[in-house]
């Protein structure tokens, strides 16, 4: 097991990756299914559900083949971890079960795209032990280290080539889920999420935040990223440093909407799919080292196609160094 940084996925000249949308509100909100505690992995258990979501995810990645992008496949297992296991009725064993088959659903979905999709690789997702956009109790890294360990021994087991913690606002759990991840050898990538003020939960700005865990993990994070925020949200944040040539990827909300008051719409909000993509693009011209690009709430395969169209032609102009 390899305790040293991996490059996953693997940086290719001229090549960009895209992710899924925002499943959980477009599952919800699109189809009408239910999500406990915002879990999708249980859905899987449903032929209904299984239907739908290969429907979802066969259209990302027709977009995906279509431009010429590679793709990296998650989405089910954010709350498959001990303490939301247990609130949504799984033993441990259980919880591992679901886990491993969520991962095997998504193998099953790459295969469809062999030849077609030019690198694919599979994403398991962990999401914070308790909420992500407040700033949870007292945790030390050790704990966080232990807990995190769990879920990431199982996706060790798995066929994921990557595991990504998502929604991250605590520096101190993030630092223990990358020593998890470098403790069982698991490449990892650190997604956080800001609020309206382009700062974490924890008060610390992005910059502060990549910063610190690069400094107590021994830089052992594949990439960091941004997820759930809208780009009038997360401008701010993209100062200029030597820590942004490690932010590989975002992936935006699609509303121009606070977070908080957007769970509470209670129903789908997608914004403009045509600016969203303006902006994404600009992202793209001012930081070229970006190569991973997807979507976060409000998002489905229409925004994602707009992010790729939009990602076409700033490639197209840009001029080799």
């Amino acid at each position: 097991m390899s305790t040293e940084r991996m490059d996953m996925p693997p940086r290719r000249e001229g090549l960009d990756y895209l992710t899924e949308g925002g499943i959980e509100t477009e599952i919800m909100y699109r189809w009408g299914y239910d999500l406990p505690h915002f879990a999708m992995f249980p859905l899987l258990e449903k032929a209904d559900a299984r239907a739908t979501i290969r429907g979802m995810y066969r259209r990302w990645l027709d977009v995906a083949a279509r431009r010429g992008m590679g793709a990296l496949i998650g989405g089910f297992d954010y709350r498959a971890s001990p303490d939301w296991g247990a609130r949504l009725g799984y033993s441990p064993a259980g919880l591992a079960e679901a886990n491993l088959g969520a991962i095997d659903f998504l193998a099953a979905l790459r295969r469809e795209y062999d030849g077609q999709i030019a690198e694919a690789k599979l994403v398991g997702y962990v999401g914070p032990r308790g909420d992500a956009y407040r700033l949870n109790g007292e945790m030390s890294v050790e704990a966080a280290e232990d807990y995190h360990a769990v879920q990431l021994e199982t996706l060790r087991r798995s066929s994921a080539d990557l595991a990504w913690a998502v929604t991250f606002n605590d520096p101190v759990e993030a630092v223990g889920v990358v020593r998890a991840a470098k403790r069982v050898g698991m490449p990892l990538a650190m997604s956080f999420s800001l609020g309206s003020d382009s700062r974490l939960a924890s008060g610390l700005t992005l910059a502060e935040a990549v910063t610190r865990v690069d400094a107590e993990t021994g830089g052992y994070v594949s990439f960091f990223a941004l997820n759930c925020s809208h780009p009038q949200e997360f401008a701010p944040a993209l100062t200029p440093g030597a820590w942004s040539q490690r932010l590989r990827c975002i992936r935006p909300n699609a509303a121009k909407m606070d977070k908080i008051a957007l769970c509470k719409l209670g129903r789908l909000e997608e914004g403009d799919p045509d600016e969203l993509g303006r902006l994404m693009g600009e992202v793209a011209r001012r930081y070229p080292q970006m190569d991973v690009w997807g979507g976060c709430c409000g998002t489905s395969h229409v925004h994602l196609d707009r992010i790729a169209a939009a990602l076409a032609e700033v490639r197209a102009t840009r001029v080799p160094a």
